[in-house]
């Protein structure tokens, strides 16, 4: 049985919400490193490991893009760090952190003539994932920018906090600003 990172058990975790037991997967491996394997088809995404698609997502745009190496070693320090805090399996804390980040409605626009409509819909829970992934990517991004703290430090504070459902989070703050607007729309 392999251990990500060599100490993280990921047959330990469980994922409480149903909507997204499929798409977010478990399996492990010392370092979570595919190589594209699953690029070949529009949804085997979620045939990568859930610890890959949030090193993928850290690396999108901008100075990082296309460091996958420094960016596990950024994910590392950040699970090490999220260890120490919550004295729990940082994997846990990371699917927790999806489930509460990942928001539940949109909103669409609907044409009824020439008029735009908005209109609330049930998020898909593949796009549930991806939101709450790319949220908490972002949130740690823009805590460490012109900032002294290092990304592994924000990352591990983005993770603890969405897991709690803290509402001055970054992530937590983008889903229920999409649900508002959503239940506006209904």
């Amino acid at each position: 049985m392999y251990k990500l990172f060599g100490k993280w058990d990921m047959s330990e975790v469980e994922i409480t919400d149903q909507g997204i037991r499929r798409y977010v997967n478990l399996d492990s491996m010392i370092v979570p490193h595919t190589g594209g394997r699953h690029a070949r088809q529009q949804f085997n995404k979620s045939d990568l490991s859930i610890v890959e698609r949030l090193i993928n997502n850290l690396m999108r745009g901008g100075s990082n893009s296309g460091k996958k190496q420094v960016t596990i070693r950024t994910v590392n320090e950040a699970f090490d760090i999220v260890a120490k805090k919550t004295k729990m399996n940082p994997v846990q804390v990371l699917v927790d952190a999806i489930s509460n980040a990942g928001p539940r409605e949109e909103v669409v626009r609907l044409k009824y003539g020439g008029i735009s409509v908005p209109k609330a819909v049930d998020t898909a829970p593949q796009r549930r994932v991806d939101s709450a992934l790319r949220n908490i990517s972002m949130g740690a991004k823009q805590a460490a920018f012109k900032s002294k703290r290092s990304v592994a430090d924000c990352l591990a504070t983005e993770l603890v906090a969405a897991s709690k459902r803290d509402a001055k989070c970054f992530s937590i703050n983008k889903r229920d600003a999409k649900e508002r607007v959503a239940k506006a729309a209904r």
